[in-house]
């Protein structure tokens, strides 16, 4: 990549701080630390909690939730379509008995069934988001308006509008000493934590180049076709995996744990980016990229570059790959255990530190949240979990368009995927709708504008 100006060699949190007007916010909550109000458990000890976006992932967090210490009570669900709804509490009922109390009246299906389950649980409670990341910055800003700790699915919004807005639900919410847990699961494994301790600590020099692979021989979400009757919005909805305003590529939400570990090693957060993407197997008729390459340098001119391919009988490869200048290690989603290695080759007589197997990731983030709760800890994971998701929007934006974007041009853009909060219905066209082919539109490099 050409050399950029001295202006956007700085720190990445910084620009982040500076482009978002949060620099100055920021300094006054540090004065204003004494002055936080206090917001827990009450005083029967049971934390009320309510989950929205009732799928696998959904479920998933909401038993873990309710495997924490001390008492909790599900007391709301919420999806867009109401037999999720039925299906997860036939099930966690017959889990977790007493715990569940969700009558009819509190299962809310419907775009506003976010608000009414954050209704339900009220200040102080638990609120569990697992809908497609599209509607995350709403919904964080709603709960941080009505007083409720936050449990978030990555990733943290899906384009440059969501990013910040979802940065400053954040700062809302530390002004009400609010708790809020991201899902970058990757950064609550002990063994993964330990390792990067290592790496901050010299144990391989100094970071020289970082790799996030996430390069599997699979074909990737399958698009099942419309059911009877069904509108493009519903089955969107139902996949969103395969559709780009909702879960904002595969750069963003399926290589974000791998490219967060990588700028937590570095210890930084790139200031540029360039890559590609391409279409070349996939027949299914949605908007997946089944490659994406993308070169990222951070502040130093080091580079990290990210892969990702999704094609059937192709090399595997999914796990962050660091360089120092006298070691390597391999950690990261994707790697049971991390290990460290004396110079760049690493084989197994290399091997200087491997992790040992430590409690699941995805219980332990619901262990801090709780925990956070409970004794009044401060704790807001918000800021990192929206950098990490601006990475792959970075990413996203460079490959799409073809162009070399800096962070502080991608970071201000106005552009957005979709105005989520028109939807009413699932009736309403979709943000995106194919043509009379069934074919949906695709960014062009060279000429497509991202920006």
């Amino acid at each position: 990549m050409q050399r950029q100006s001295d202006k956007i060699h700085t720190s990445g949190r910084r620009n982040f701080l500076k482009q978002s007007g949060l620099a100055t916010v920021g300094t006054l909550l540090g004065a204003a630390t004494m002055n936080v109000p206090h917001v827990h458990a009450a005083e029967n000890n049971t934390i009320n909690v309510a989950l929205v976006g009732c799928g696998g992932r959904g479920g998933g967090a909401l038993a873990n939730a309710l495997q924490t210490e001390g008492p909790k009570k599900v007391v709301a669900l919420a999806d867009v379509f109401p037999a999720k709804i039925t299906a997860l509490l036939r099930g966690v009922s017959e889990q977790f008995g007493d715990s569940v109390d969700v009558p009819s009246d509190r299962q809310f299906s419907g775009f506003d069934g976010y608000r009414k389950a954050i209704d339900a649980v009220g200040p102080g409670g638990v609120i569990l988001l697992a809908t497609p990341p599209a509607f995350r910055p709403i919904q964080l800003e709603y709960a941080a308006e009505k007083g409720v700790h936050v449990f978030a699915e990555k990733s943290f919004g899906v384009d440059p509008p969501g990013v910040r807005r979802a940065l400053k639900a954040g700062e809302a919410a530390k002004t009400k000493n609010l708790k809020i847990v991201g899902g970058l699961m990757t950064r609550h494994k002990r063994s993964v934590q330990e390792a990067i301790k290592h790496i901050h600590d010299g144990i391989i020099g100094d970071v020289t180049t970082c790799w996030a692979y996430r390069i599997q021989s699979v074909d990737m979400m399958p698009l099942n076709p419309r059911r009877e009757n069904e509108s493009y919005l519903s089955q969107q909805l139902r996949q969103f995996n395969n559709f780009t305003w909702l879960f904002g590529s595969p750069m963003v939400d399926w290589l974000i744990h791998n490219l967060d570990v990588c700028c937590w090693a570095k210890g930084a957060y790139p200031v540029v980016a360039q890559g590609q993407c391409a279409r070349q197997v996939r027949k299914h008729k949605d908007q997946i990229f089944d490659q994406y390459s993308v070169e990222y340098a951070f502040p130093d001119g080091t580079r990290m570059q990210a892969q990702g391919r999704y094609i059937p009988g192709t090399w595997d490869c999914f796990q962050s790959t660091i360089h120092g200048t006298t070691g390597c290690a391999i950690l990261g989603e994707g790697v049971p255990q991390p290990k460290i290695y004396k110079g760049h080759n690493p084989s197994p007589n290399n091997v200087i530190w491997e992790g040992k197997s430590s409690p699941s990731e995805y219980q332990v983030e619901h262990d801090v949240l709780f925990d956070a709760i409970r004794n009044d800890k401060p704790h807001n994971e918000v800021e990192r979990c929206a950098m990490a998701t601006m990475v792959g929007v970075l990413g996203r934006l460079a490959a799409e368009s073809g162009q070399q974007i800096t962070w502080e041009d991608a970071f201000k853009s106005d552009k957005s995927l979709a105005n989520v909060e028109a939807l009413t219905s699932l009736n309403d066209p979709s943000p995106v709708m194919p043509d009379a082919n069934d074919d949906y539109p695709f960014p062009v490099p060279g000429q497509t504008k991202v920006l």
